[in-house]
Parts: structure tokens; sequence; C-alpha cells
């Protein structure tokens, strides 16, 4: 089964007691004292300047890494994706490859045209290059408007092919949540959540819910939270997913802006040439003036940190109504530090409501021994700790989590299983990739049910 694009990133994870909590620079949307909306940046943003305040060289190097990956794509896609295949077809017997470049096949032709669509998704590759250079004071100061972006001197050619691939599956990503076709599966993931909440509002007899969305991704749950009228927190770890969602919420000048070929760095599985170069409009909406027009607009942030090291800590305990885990849980290394951290920042009758497969993303790849056993008892001291990168990891079927949930104090209200949900996925192509997901919604329990439940253990 392929699997469905991780939201972590390969960045350093710092240690649980460092980080402060960074807002990203996307939009602020809030309501004004008349009840109109107004859109404000935020003053102070995460994509602080490297020469103003970013210290740690391992972080500034993953920034770059990932700012140069898109820079990159096109030269990495053009040589894997036609190059190769022009030196193959012509490796072939005289007689061969002259059949094949002639109709109805014109298979140089093909070549050719996926070598446009690669120019074409770059364009919008650029754009977040130039729009994350732009955030962190790197572009050349003799740079013009009209000028395309270039990475600084001592950062070209750093991204590695992990970060390539990144790029790529950024790029791709946007067909899932910025695309009109890419509603079908927004619906499939978003949709039980939005359902949830709409109930939850309903019960606070309207009052405003604050909405924790880790691994945001591209960050259209929070924009969708934000235009329902909820409080929508976004948290991402990756760089690549950030940069993106950076420059689509905040800089994409209107709806369409921008074309993305997604089917065409495979050229396995398409019923027809036509199919593997559909192009798809990006984004499908203007962010900036669907928010304008909404009649119960929330306010929305994004924060890249790591999850357990931003979220675990004493200034965000019991601070939000709801935690919307889409595709989220099975990153978890040690799923046990992700559900204590949800349960530490959910208020008093919050609700984790989870939709997603079990797709354990560590599976066969634990992180390292990153943790703080100084005595070799192995207890480790997560006040010091590494966030995710901890070591240890292990996997569970869906019935061994349920049961973890509720043995960490959660009161599982309902589930549903087997609900139908793509995940960047061609629906023309000869392979269909669905996955039967679960979804459910478990309540932190209010204090006094709490304590009642200790009562009735201890008796």
């Amino acid at each position: 089964m392929k699997s469905h694009d991780s939201h972590l990133g390969s960045r350093k994870t710092p240690d649980c007691g460092g980080p402060e909590k960074k807002t990203s620079p996307l939009k602020q949307a809030e309501m004004d004292h008349d009840g109109g909306a107004t859109l404000a940046v935020a003053e102070e943003s995460a994509w602080a300047s490297v020469d103003g305040g970013m210290d740690d060289p391992e972080e500034i190097r993953v920034i770059f890494c990932a700012l140069d990956s898109f820079a990159q794509y096109a030269k990495v896609a053009h040589f894997n994706v036609t190059h190769l295949r022009r030196r193959s077809f012509y490796a072939l017997p005289q007689a061969h490859w002259k059949l094949l470049a002639a109709p109805p096949f014109n298979f140089l032709d093909t070549l050719d045209k996926v070598d446009e669509a690669i120019d074409t998704n770059a364009v919008l590759a650029r754009a977040i290059l130039k729009s994350g250079l732009t955030s962190f004071n790197a572009l050349p100061p003799s740079a013009s408007e009209s000028d395309p972006p270039a990475m600084p001197h001592e950062w070209a050619g750093v991204a590695k092919h992990a970060d390539i691939d990144k790029a790529r599956s950024t790029l791709r990503q946007f067909y899932r949540d910025w695309t009109a076709a890419g509603a079908e599966e927004r619906a499939a993931s978003y949709g039980p959540v939005m359902k949830a909440l709409e109930k939850e509002t309903k019960a606070s007899e309207g009052r405003r819910l604050k909405v924790l969305v880790p691994g945001a991704g591209l960050g259209r749950l929070v924009f969708e939270l934000c235009q329902d009228g909820y409080e929508a927190e976004g948290n991402e770890i990756s760089y690549h997913q950030l940069l993106a969602s950076s420059y689509i919420l905040n800089e994409c000048a209107k709806a369409g802006e921008h074309t993305i070929y997604p089917w065409i760095h495979t050229f396995s599985n398409h019923q027809t040439r036509e199919n593997h170069l559909r192009s798809y409009a990006v984004p499908d909406i203007h962010p900036g003036t669907v928010l304008l027009n909404a009649p119960k607009l929330g306010s929305m942030s994004m924060c890249a940190a790591d999850f357990l090291c931003l979220y675990g800590d004493e200034d965000h305990e019991a601070s939000y109504d709801a935690v919307a885990s889409v595709f989220f849980l099975d990153t978890a290394p040690n799923l046990i530090r992700y559900l204590e951290v949800i349960y530490h920042c959910l208020r008093p009758g919050g609700v984790l409501i989870n939709v997603g497969p079990l797709l354990w993303h560590f599976e066969n790849n634990a992180p390292g021994n990153h943790g703080h056993d100084d005595d070799g008892d192995g207890e480790h001291d997560f006040n010091n700790s590494s966030g995710i990168a901890d070591p240890g990891s292990f996997e569970l079927s869906n019935d061994e989590v349920m049961a973890l949930v509720e043995k960490l104090g959660f009161v599982v209200e309902s589930m549903e299983m087997g609900l139908r949900a793509p995940y960047i996925q061609d629906a023309d192509s000869m392979l269909q990739t669905v996955y039967n997901v679960t979804t459910w919604v478990a309540r932190k329990p209010l204090e006094k049910e709490t304590s009642e439940v200790k009562k009735t253990d201890e008796t």
C-alpha cells in the first residue's frame, strides 16, 4: 500500500524546555468590534530573519535545505522524469524507438509535454521559495520583483534527495488541500471533524471553541475551521509544509493563480495520456477573499514546532476545547506520549476528534536514543525531552489503540470504522489506494468526573 505523505520533516527537534511558541505569518482572521471581518498579518512572525534571532545552526540549516529543495525541484524532476527516460528510449533498437516516436504513441512529444508540466509546477515551487526567502530576509538586496528567486550563495545546493522528495510531495499535496478536485478527499477526512465540532458548538450554547490541529500540513483544515467561526490553531513540524501553507494563505494573489500537474512524476497506471497530463488550478479559492466574506469568522494561526515539545508545557495545559487529529496519530513513534500531551492540553470536558488509518510512520525506522536517561534506569526526563525524537517506538492495532485511549483517561463517546478516505489519489488511475479509516471522538472528563472515577477505582 502506498503511504500517505508524512507530515514529519527531517528537522532536528529541540529539547522541550527550550523553544518558545512561534506563530507563523499566516493571516490572523478575526472579528472587529462591529462584527465585520478583518485580516491582519501577525506582527511577530515565526519566520524571523536568520540574522535577527535564530541562533540554532542546525535549525537554520534545515530551513535552508527546505528552501533549496524548492529551488532544485525543476532541475531534479527534469533529470529523473524525462532525461533518464529519453536515454532509455534511445537505447532501444532503432526500429522500436522510431515506432514509438510516431503516431499514435508520440512518446518523445509526451516527454516534451511532461517537461512543460514540470516547468509549470516549478512556478509554484519558485513562488514558495521567494516567499520563504523574503520572510527570512535572505533575498539579495539588489533583487527586483521580476527577478526569479535565487538561493543565497552559501546555501545553494544544500538540499539532499530526501529534502527534494519532500518538495515534490508538498507540490502534489496541493491537489488534496487546494484544488476543486480535492474536495472529495477533504470531505472524507475533514467532514467528520466539522460534524463533531458542530455538535460540540451546540452543546456549548454557541460559545466559540478553541481547536488545535496537529500535523496541519498545508493548512486547509485550519482555514475551514476559521471560516466556520472557530479559534483554530495549526501545528506543523515540516518546514516544507509550513513554507507552502504560509505562501498559499498569505501571499497568493487570487484563486487559480497557479496550475499543478500532480501525476507527472510517474508513468505507471495511467488509463490515458490525457489523464497523465491532467492539470488543476491552485488554489480553488482565494483564502483572504473568502474570510473577508465569511458570516461567522473565527481566527487562525500556525505554530512551527515539535508537537510534543510545545503543547506539553505548562503554558498549554487545559488550553483547548478540541484537538482535531487527521491522519496524525500514526505519525507517533510513541503513541502514549501523543495521547498524554493531547490530554494535557485539552480543557476538562474537551474532545479529541480523530480521523485516520494506522500506517505507523516509524515502523521500520524507530527514532534513536536521543532521550535523557542519565542514570541508565530506562526512565527519561521529559522536561528535557527531544520530543518526537525520543527513543523507543511501538505499533498497535486499532482495538489496542482504543483500549489505550481509555487507559489514559479519555472516555470514548463514538467510533465509526471503515470510512473510505483517499489520500492524494488520482481517481482515474489503474491503481486505487483508499484507506478504510476510523473516526472517533474521545472526551477528557470533567474534573469532578475524574475524581469520581478515581474513588471508584480505589474501592
